[in-house]
């Protein structure tokens, strides 16, 4: 079960990370992030950050993908402290004032907790 949790949170990662690049790249979804703030392509400060939080979902697929698969990267903290992220990142696109970001992330963030959580109790 630990793989399959990997397995889904990685390839849950990887859909965020390219929505990140997109918003990096300049597309017009600002609506979807940050409680819709940017409406159509985010500031280039913004842009930048995207970029940043990209490479970050990109490396944690890539640790919890290496750990389900009993490659021993990474252990304890830094398994918790992607459980940590996602718990966040849902509470945050539950609570979210844009309604077309609770309806797309929410359900995504959830799923990607759950799984997280599937990896470090397994």
């Amino acid at each position: 079960m630990a793989v399959l949790g990997g397995l889904i949170f990685a390839a849950l990662a990887v859909v965020v990370a390219g929505f990140q690049l997109g918003l990096a790249a300049g597309r017009p979804w600002g609506h979807l992030t940050l409680g819709g703030r940017y409406p159509g392509r985010l500031p280039l400060f913004m842009r930048f950050s995207a970029l940043v939080f990209a490479l970050l979902w990109l490396a944690m697929a890539w640790l919890v993908l290496a750990h389900a698969r009993g490659w021993a990267v990474v252990q304890g903290w830094g398994l918790y402290s992607v459980l940590g992220l996602c718990l966040m990142t849902t509470v945050l696109n539950l609570i979210t004032p844009s309604l077309p970001e609770r309806r797309l992330w929410g359900p995504v963030t959830v799923v990607m907790s759950l799984a997280m959580i599937l990896v470090v109790t397994l």
